[in-house]
């Protein structure tokens, strides 16, 4: 825990010893009573009451209690924040298709009752050691301070066996202070910080999965060995060096909005090798990909879409050799990826890179020269906590104070309350587009 002013540390030595004393609290059979789960004191100060609140109270949860059963509601004591923890009061939720397959299949669940979830925004309550407070910490950032800092959190508990003090499904929460992003004081709604985590997760670990440099790192020679005819887009500089269009499939979806953004930025990089941002998306979704960043927008359900990004790429001068595959058929990137590096004839600079945010299918054929990469984070805690504070508490951060990257798509507010959780995931679950349901948890 995080040390606390000599003041409030006598108060809390006073709420203590009210509590073992029938005169000041509830009435009890004996003096030797265990302490309350919860007690209602007045505190000397506002301080004091909110401590106490979070060290001894309870909080409503929805509870997965067996697979294919819906969540219940339940009562669970309010954890303690450990070291490096943050314990957050939930604000609002995002739901993912994720949390469907788990709820309905037991994904990845070893055990239950457990709570799932994964992206939330809130209120940080209280820290456990070691989390910067900002007061003795050195540095730019990140700072969680408990009462003030809001934030959006991606839960830890896949890492942590699914231990039910991790979800998110629930009116508290811990979380390493790395999977979290202290917010802008104005300009984002608790509604619209719950559908950045994951969003921001998934195809910032594409582009580091597939070897691309991250912006202010990339160099031409580094990331861009292949010869080809001079870029139709760009500065007369960058004509002579950027050579490729970067692909993002499925874009319309939540993780495919960022894709598109985060490509941007890669593609505004003078040392990139990226000339272009292509995508698909529906017909009516192609308009609001396109304001985000994409330069060419492809109907994916169009039946010769392959050979409309192919033709593009070469009109512009372009190859493609990567491509973030956010949702869609694997098989359709792999047609086009194959187009321009089918045939690499075992040069590994040569490769094409697919990075899929859907499982990859077992019956899958193999392409040659195109490796498909199934993103998912580190399992090595050290690794994967320095990824989450370079893509939370960096580059989340920073673009969303500099504006160059915005909540996207737009939250669809599905219900208020816990409760509303299955009834939103039965509606994820039947297919939306270009929108994140989210749930209202608490004002």
């Amino acid at each position: 825990m995080i040390a606390l002013d000599g003041s409030l540390e006598e108060e809390l030595a006073w709420i203590d010893s009210l509590m073992y004393k029938k005169k000041d609290v509830a009435r009890y059979p004996t003096e030797n009573t265990r302490k309350p789960d919860s007690i209602h004191i007045k505190s000397r100060t506002s301080n004091a009451f909110h401590y106490i609140q979070s060290r001894m109270a309870t909080h409503l949860a929805a509870v997965s209690i067996a697979k294919g059963e819906p969540f219940e509601l339940q009562t669970r004591a309010t954890p303690k924040p450990g070291r490096d923890e943050l314990l957050i009061e939930v604000k609002s939720v995002a739901l993912n298709p994720a949390d469907g397959y788990m709820r309905d299949q037991g994904l990845f669940i070893p055990t239950y009752p457990t709570v799932i979830g994964f992206d939330l925004s809130g209120l940080v309550l209280e820290v456990g050691d070691n989390v910067p407070v900002g007061a003795t910490h050195e540095g730019r950032g990140p700072f969680f301070r408990p009462g003030i800092t809001r934030v959006a959190a991606y839960a830890a508990s896949f890492w942590k066996s699914y231990d039910p003090n991790y979800g998110v499904f629930q009116e508290r929460c811990l979380v390493p202070w790395q999977h979290a992003l202290p917010l802008p004081d104005e300009g984002i709604s608790w509604n619209q910080a719950a559908t950045l985590p994951v969003a921001v997760e998934v195809p910032l670990s594409a582009w580091d999965a597939m070897g691309i440099p991250r912006v202010g790192e990339a160099t031409v020679s580094s990331s861009s060995s292949v010869t080809v005819p001079p870029a139709g887009a760009g500065t007369q500089e960058n004509k002579k060096q950027k050579r490729e269009a970067l692909l993002i499939w499925g874009a319309s979806s939540s993780v495919g909005t960022m894709g598109v953004q985060s490509a941007r930025l890669l593609r505004e990089d003078r040392n990139s090798s990226f000339a272009a941002v292509y995508a698909t998306a529906g017909a009516t979704n192609q308009k609001y990909v396109g304001s985000l960043g994409a330069d060419r927008v492809f109907d994916y359900n169009e039946p010769q879409v392959v050979d409309a990004i192919v033709s593009a790429a070469r009109e512009d001068g372009l190859v493609i050799r990567h491509c973030f595959l956010a949702t869609g058929q694997l098989v359709s990137c792999q047609a086009v990826l194959k187009a321009f590096f089918g045939d690499d004839q075992g040069r590994e600079n040569q490769r094409a890179k697919i990075g899929s945010a859907p499982i990859i299918p077992l019956d899958v054929e193999e392409v040659n020269g195109v490796e498909t990469i199934f993103l998912m984070p580190s399992m090595d805690e050290g690794e994967r906590l320095a990824h989450f504070r370079y893509r939370m508490g960096t580059w989340l951060r920073e673009n969303l104070a500099n504006g160059t990257v915005r909540p996207s798509p737009e939250p669809r507010i599905v219900g208020k309350g816990l409760g509303a959780i299955n009834a939103g995931l039965d509606v994820l679950l039947q297919g939306v587009s270009c929108t994140k349901l989210v749930v209202e948890v608490a004002e």
